[in-house]
């Protein structure tokens, strides 16, 4: 929704902006990361304000580390937010995907190229192309994930943010 894009934008501009910040953790809430844009927004008229890209971009050019803690699923805009991040830990449990082709939309928030540059083209290509769901240890494997946990994911990506 809009407002989570300007409540991500807003925490990452105060965050980067406060020196006693470290580094970003971005959850999700009740055990989901982010399933990704809301379609019925689409056929609404032009939306004003944020777009998910340029809040991606912000994310990835952060100066201080963001990691992703995906918990339940990382789908769509929400892969792509996470694909922003520098670092991700994801739940054991927890499923990756872009599956928007499957309703004819390509992924709007540059995943087509930061997914590519993480995981490899063969593996990004068969992802963006089938709209398939992978489950952690699966992304793990392809790089698309820093680390699988089975505890507290939150705990374990304040964990990591404070290492590095």
């Amino acid at each position: 929704s809009l407002a989570v894009l300007q409540a991500l934008e807003d925490g990452l501009k105060k965050a980067d902006a406060d020196p006693s910040v470290k580094a970003v953790m971005i959850c999700g809430e009740n055990g989901k990361f982010s399933a990704g844009a809301d379609i019925r927004g689409f056929s609404s008229p032009k939306r004003h304000g944020v777009a998910l890209g340029p809040i991606v971009s912000l994310i990835e050019s952060s100066e201080k580390p963001v990691v992703a803690a995906i918990e339940g699923v990382a789908l769509g805009g929400g892969l792509e937010v996470a694909l922003g991040c520098h670092y991700r830990i994801a739940h054991v449990k927890a499923r990756m995907g872009l599956p928007e082709v499957t309703i004819g939309l390509l992924p709007g928030a540059e995943g087509t190229q930061r997914l590519p540059r993480l995981i490899g083209v063969p593996a990004a290509l068969d992802m963006i192309t089938t709209g398939k769901h992978i489950p952690a240890t699966e992304a793990l494997k392809l790089g698309l994930v820093d680390e699988i946990v089975e505890e507290n994911t939150i705990e374990a990506a304040i964990r990591l943010a404070n290492k590095v």
